[in-house]
């Protein structure tokens, strides 16, 4: 039987990065709700705008809503010294974005602080960002991709660091909870492997406004219960609070249409 051909290739920068971060939550006993969501109201707000929000913002947002009454989603389990919980005051959002990045796409983590206080115009400057400037003058994806050309013992210890010893250092770099969201596709993920405590995403949103949407939970820090209860709090925030400022948006002006984060 003749042999295929073929050539070797390095990992590239993007690609060191998302193994890295398979190994980091590779350890962590995720657990995955789902809840079919009747978003009908928030669909129809958008509809009334030129160019609304994109998805991943508004569960950026109402997540963060309801993770500022319910303290266990800003809390995070770190085994050093010794096993134990940390609580953030805040919340911080990780939300996966795919660049382009020396020729191949690569999907890469903006950090947005305290998004339960920042309007949805502020959100969607911070996506344009994201999207459109050069990939070397966004911190976060500057870092990672600098972090991502260390060596192999090296970034494993950057990461092993920055994840188990230190909750302020974990949020910092990653957030205290992510969204990845890739409906917009037409295609999502039934779960997701992130080193964060909780992350979301959502299948795609059909015509009558309903989507299923998906916690993916550290079991250690979170029970079903209040996993559950979560979801339900996230559709009525949405479907209200949400709802209500998209509809105070008026023209926003951006470069380009949002578009859902992708990971």
């Amino acid at each position: 039987m003749a042999s295929i051909p073929g050539r070797w290739k390095s990992l590239s920068p993007p690609r060191r990065l998302v193994c890295d971060l398979l190994r980091a939550s590779s350890r962590i006993p995720i657990v995955t709700f789902e809840r079919r969501m009747d978003l009908s109201p928030l669909v129809a707000a958008r509809k009334q705008l030129p160019n609304p929000p994109a998805w991943a913002l508004l569960f950026v947002k109402g997540f963060a809503l309801v993770a500022k009454r319910r303290p266990e989603l800003r809390q995070a389990y770190l085994p050093l010294p010794w096993p134990h919980l940390w609580e953030a005051e805040a919340s911080s959002a990780s939300v996966a974005v795919e660049r382009e990045y020396e020729g191949e796409p690569a999907v890469l983590f903006g950090v947005v602080t305290t998004p339960e206080t920042r309007t949805l115009s502020e959100l969607m400057d911070k996506l344009e960002e994201w999207k459109n400037a050069p990939v070397e003058h966004v911190g976060h994806f500057n870092r990672s991709l600098r972090y991502a050309r260390y060596p192999l013992l090296v970034r494993r210890f950057v990461w092993w660091y920055a994840t188990s010893w230190f909750g302020k250092v974990k949020a910092k770099n990653f957030g205290t909870f992510g969204v990845s969201l890739t409906g917009s596709a037409g295609a999502t993920a039934t779960n997701l492997i992130c080193p964060l405590t909780t992350s979301l995403n959502s299948g795609v949103i059909q015509p009558d406004g309903t989507v299923n949407v998906r916690l993916h939970f550290d079991h250690r820090v979170i029970d079903g219960m209040p996993a559950a209860r979560a979801l339900a709090e996230l559709e009525v925030v949405l479907r209200t609070e949400i709802a209500a400022e998209v509809l105070t948006l008026k023209n926003p002006v951006h470069l380009t249409p949002p578009t859902d984060a992708v990971a």
